[in-house]
């Protein structure tokens, strides 16, 4: 497989290297793997990125014809190539020939810009939202996502989320087994929920369940923590029944479908005791514990001290 990846004057080199590297850690743990990683501009040679480090690359006219992917970094300062048409033209003629456009970060305005996201679903960098959404009305901006893939179009939102785009792609390609190896080599998680958020909890779950059968279960589990998150209620969303569901999920997930769904809101509320000034009562309520005394309870059982003790530890 072949991955071109256009770069230009102060590229984010983030944007470049985490891709490149999950694309690198694929081949390395496994050998029938084999990615060929390009870094291409209009004008070849060095490239300076946005941290003073240049990036060589090889001119688009020079390079191998057919591209896999075709990756589009992005920049903080992207607005001032929106309106580079040599740029634009690399881009629109390399995904007449690519079997599939990636973006990542301000990468999605280029795209946009060079008019390959029209009617489709995207991704970019939170910060720069209203600018793609001010590019075409017809694109649809998932403002909280960390990925997005429309048919052959994917774009991911700030830097980091590269990575995560950069894993799926190996997901689709090789495998979950694989993707899932890449993951755990380069430590990072295999699946973010909640727009741009790492959690420790489902990280775990996701590791421990090689099938992946149960992560959008246990993303919408966190995503929704005040729910009724009761067996039955979980079952009939994945359409088994109770039992099945409790005897299936525990064997993918190593934990009882309660254990996990008291870890999961154990894992929200840690986050706002350790980051907030809300009161216990609040976040109970909001983490779906029917008072502060049994999140109390729940919390000493899973980290062994209170939460107010935790909270002062953070301050």
């Amino acid at each position: 497989m072949r991955v071109q990846c256009i770069v230009y004057d102060q590229v984010n080199l983030l944007d470049v290297a985490g891709p490149a590297q999950v694309f690198a850690a694929a081949g390395q743990l496994q050998q029938d793997v084999n990615i060929a990683f390009q870094t291409c501009s209009v004008r070849g040679g060095e490239i300076m990125s946005d941290t003073g480090v240049a990036v060589t690359s090889q001119r688009l006219r020079e390079a191998p014809g057919h591209a896999d992917i075709t990756l589009v970094p992005g920049s903080a300062m992207v607005e001032q190539h929106l309106n580079d048409t040599s740029l634009l033209t690399a881009i629109r003629q390399q995904a007449q020939t690519s079997t599939l456009v990636a973006s990542v970060c301000t990468g999605s305005l280029l795209l946009a810009r060079a008019g390959l996201l029209a009617n489709k679903q995207a991704a970019t960098h939170w910060r720069f939202v209203p600018l793609l959404q001010e590019e075409a009305a017809d694109i649809c901006v998932d403002e909280d996502a960390i990925f997005v893939e429309d048919d052959d179009v994917w774009t991911s939102a700030g830097v980091s989320s590269g990575i995560d785009m950069a894993l799926a792609l190996v997901q689709r390609f090789w495998g979950r087994r694989l993707a899932l190896g890449v993951a755990k080599e380069l430590v990072v998680p295999m699946v973010r929920s909640g727009g741009q958020k790492q959690f420790s909890t489902l990280l775990t779950l996701q590791s421990q369940d090689n099938s992946g059968r149960f992560n959008d279960l246990n993303a919408w589990i966190h995503d929704n923590v005040d729910a009724d998150c009761r067996v039955e209620a979980l079952a009939e969303k994945c359409g088994m029944t109770p039992r099945s569901f409790a005897r299936h999920y525990r064997a993918a997930v190593g934990e009882t479908p309660a254990r996990m769904v008291e870890l999961i809101r154990i894992d929200r509320a840690r986050n706002l005791i350790e980051t907030g000034e809300m009161e216990f009562g609040e976040i109970a309520a909001f983490c779906g514990f029917k008072s502060a005394n049994q999140l109390r309870l729940s919390f000493e059982r899973v980290h062994g001290v209170s939460p107010s003790v935790h909270r002062s530890a953070f301050r």
